[in-house]
């Protein structure tokens, strides 16, 4: 096994939407042969699954005020909640790694993470449910994967001391999500800082990160470890997978299970995300979401456009009323116009 740097040029990155499309990048484009362990730390997010309805996961009021990142990744899973007290690592294979990795097995991706942790001074140490890392029960890691051809990525969290209270108001919990998707397993969590031996239990998030690492690769410095680091080449083809995928609302946003188109409007009121499906001329799915209004009021107003033709008169009659004005305001009306009858 090798280690991955993700620093660019010397720099930590944090950004979660360009740490979380490098696995991708690594897999699907630069094939590095074997096994490689790449970490990272980002700042303020929400990571969903491919296959989850955002509207169903996540507190928009609560991420636009707080700068909270809303980023998709391409692998399944829940929604879970990053901050910079919080440490993610991923497996990346591919071809014939010789150490018996093999995709769907989480016990050989989390085997060398739990015995580094042990290591140092966390005991009682699991896997729960198949994909959860626990201590005394109680989650610190969900793990999940994804693959294409002969490479896939494995990964998944390690509290050590991520906001807790930020991360339950961020993500909406259980009993409140209905939507069509593959809903999140909320469970009992905990950080890890309290399990550690007395000298982990106060390093910054960098330190913690090269502590662990040594211990995984069971060496007394980083630079001993045969590392392959991002090339400005690398880098530029990260970019443009961003630019054309991975940093657009239509793909963190948009790409909800059910829908087949996406835009965004920014209206006097707030953000508003719209998802729809439009045949034969009738509006067949709508999902109104933002910081315009309450999830309730928004998931009213879908409900009475969806069934309607697509034509000005139908969407304007429903967008008109008056107890609709006072969520959308009436700016909204001409472009969510415009947007639910354009031809395709």
């Amino acid at each position: 096994m090798f280690l991955i740097d993700t620093n660019r040029q010397g720099q930590v990155v944090t950004d979660a939407i360009v740490n979380q499309s490098i696995d991708n990048y690594l897999v699907n484009d630069l094939q590095l042969p074997g096994h490689g362990l790449m970490m990272y730390v980002n700042r303020p997010a929400v990571i969903v699954g491919i296959n989850q309805n955002v509207t169903a996961e996540v507190d928009f009021h609560y991420l636009a005020k707080h700068d909270v990142q809303l980023v998709r990744r391409t692998s399944g899973g829940g929604a879970v909640y990053h901050d910079e007290r919080n440490l993610i690592f991923e497996h990346i294979v591919n071809g014939d790694p010789q150490d018996g990795s093999k995709f769907g097995d989480y016990t050989v991706f989390a085997a060398p993470v739990l015995k580094a942790l042990a290591a140092m001074g966390v005991a009682n140490l699991a896997i729960s449910q198949k994909s959860n890392l626990v201590v005394n029960d109680r989650k610190f890691s969900g793990m999940t994967m994804f693959k294409n051809g002969e490479g896939y990525a494995a990964g998944g969290t390690i509290m050590y001391d991520l906001n807790v209270d930020a991360a339950r108001q961020a993500l909406i919990p259980a009993p409140k999500r209905s939507h069509r998707g593959v809903a999140s397993n909320r469970v009992p969590i905990t950080n890890l800082r309290q399990y550690l031996a007395p000298e982990y239990q106060n390093l910054d998030i960098q330190a913690f990160k090269t502590a662990l690492l040594c211990h995984i690769f069971e060496v007394d410095r980083l630079d001993e470890v045969e590392t392959y680091h991002l090339t400005e080449h690398d880098w530029a083809v990260i970019d443009q997978r961003l630019a054309e995928k991975y940093n657009t609302d239509a793909w963190n946003f948009g790409a909800n299970p059910g829908f087949r188109d996406y835009q965004r409007l920014t209206l006097p009121t707030g953000q508003l995300h719209v998802n729809f499906t439009k045949r034969q001329d009738q509006l067949r799915a709508v999902a109104l979401f933002g910081t315009v209004g309450t999830p309730d009021a928004l998931h009213d107003i879908a409900e009475q456009l969806t069934g309607q033709p697509t034509t000005v008169a139908a969407i304007q009659a429903v967008l008109q009323q008056p107890e609709v004005l006072a969520i959308l305001g009436a700016a909204a009306v001409a472009p969510l116009t415009e947007i639910l009858t354009k031809k395709a």
